[in-house]
């Protein structure tokens, strides 16, 4: 397991103009099992999530995030894959909704010896509550990479 620096910025887009955009520097960890590579962090206070964990799972080209914690009532998992769709649930402070989202693009060249970059541009619907397009960018840093 390997200390890493995670650069993490989330854009949403409404009516194709880059609003609410949110970014956080945080400490995390890198580990491989097999052909996946692990990224884990604490969400914080700015997240609003504070006391959930985060981990990211990076196999080629799918990524999938999963959420555990006192921040959200249900654990929380979103699948990404290019041009396919994921349905599941998401944990708001009012309740679990019904979630889909629609990977529309996906770069993934995170190395666990060389660190990388996560780059996901999806469409997500919360049933009742929102419609929208989103960015997550992730950047792995970190001295034990080089």
């Amino acid at each position: 397991m390997k200390d890493v620096t995670l650069k993490i910025v989330g854009t949403h887009i409404y009516d194709n103009v880059e609003e609410n955009q949110l970014e956080l520097i945080t400490e995390g960890k890198l580990y491989e099992h097999g052909d996946d590579i692990y990224l884990t962090y604490d969400e914080s206070e700015f997240s609003g999530m504070e006391g959930c964990k985060t981990r990211l799972t990076l196999t080629g080209d799918v990524v999938s995030m999963t959420r555990q914690g006192s921040a959200v009532g249900i654990d929380t998992e979103i699948r990404f894959e290019k041009g396919k769709r994921y349905n599941g649930f998401y944990d708001t402070p009012y309740g679990t909704v019904e979630m889909e989202v629609l990977t529309n693009e996906l770069i993934n060249t995170v190395d666990a010896k060389r660190g990388g970059i996560v780059n996901i541009d999806y469409n997500i619907s919360l049933k009742g509550l929102v419609e929208g397009r989103s960015r997550l960018n992730i950047e792995v840093k970190g001295n034990e990479l080089q």
